[in-house]
């Protein structure tokens, strides 16, 4: 059996495939991390908004704990689907020959990544804010290497 399976690779060899990532689909959008990322300024914002209540109001203080965890949680949540969104289409998405044509690629999503990471750490609008720019400017990029323009459009707006 082993001698007849030989044979057939032998003579007819699988063709080789190339594929962009785990799975050649081939559906790439950055509006995924938009989305993700306009949560994180959304919930950022929410968060700062919040009024603390009288510590003595014990309803109103347990309504307000849990109005900021479920802010906070999002918002982590939102930041670390922005990052995962960012990473597919840095590693999946993108080729040598983006590189050349883009020489700062590398250092954008390094730099979007890592906003992610602060938007996580902290409670900071001016961070939420440059994850939205880095995001803008991965889309507008993105979009280009497509050799389309397709406009920036939030949907909190």
């Amino acid at each position: 059996m082993n001698t007849i399976l030989s044979t057939i690779k032998k003579n007819y060899p699988a063709p080789k495939i190339h594929a962009h990532c785990d799975g050649p689909c081939g559906v790439y959008d950055p509006a995924q991390a938009r989305v993700a990322a306009e949560s994180v300024l959304s919930m950022t914002k929410k968060i700062m908004d919040l009024e603390m209540p009288a510590p003595d109001d014990t309803t109103a203080m347990a309504k307000y704990q849990n109005t900021l965890t479920r802010y906070i949680l999002i918002k982590e949540d939102e930041a670390q689907k922005t990052k995962d969104h960012l990473l597919v289409l840095w590693t999946d998405y993108f080729k040598p020959e983006h590189l050349e044509k883009y020489p700062d690629l590398h250092d954008l999503f390094w730099q979007a990544t890592k906003a992610c990471s602060s938007c996580k750490q902290e409670v900071s609008l001016e961070h939420a804010e440059e994850l939205m720019q880095h995001v803008e400017q991965v889309h507008n990029i993105f979009w280009e290497s497509k050799g389309k323009k397709v406009e920036w459009v939030l949907a909190s707006v």
